[in-house]
């Protein structure tokens, strides 16, 4: 029993867990704009933003503005998704009017009752 107890007297003390930072996109966008703008390393960015390096690295790959071909490409998906937008509006509207249309009674004679 004595031995348990040198033992956890001899080690060392667990510094205790912070609590986890969280940053809002807005702030991560911000802050990878401001690395790439400033010409500055990632490191003192980091340090003057007190966040880490590799936070910015991170961040950079989620966060970073659209290249142009990422531009381009995004416009033509756009562009296809507006069309298929205007498909789906068309047959929807296509099924409302049908739908209004044989939910009418029918204005015949035939439909059971004599006047």
């Amino acid at each position: 029993m004595k031995k348990v107890e040198e033992s956890k007297a001899t080690s060392p003390a667990v510094p205790p867990i912070k609590p986890r930072r969280k940053f809002d996109p807005a702030f991560k966008r911000d802050a990878v704009a401001l690395w790439l703008s400033s010409g500055k390393s990632a490191r003192e960015i980091g340090a003057e933003l007190g966040i880490t390096e590799r936070h910015l690295h991170s961040w950079h790959k989620k966060h970073a503005p659209a290249t142009p071909t990422q531009r381009s490409q995004m416009e033509t998906e756009l562009v296809a998704l507006r069309r298929e937008n205007a498909l789906l509006r068309q047959q929807r509207d296509i099924l409302k009017k049908t739908l209004g249309i044989l939910s009418e009674p029918p204005n015949s004679a035939t439909n059971g009752s004599m006047p």
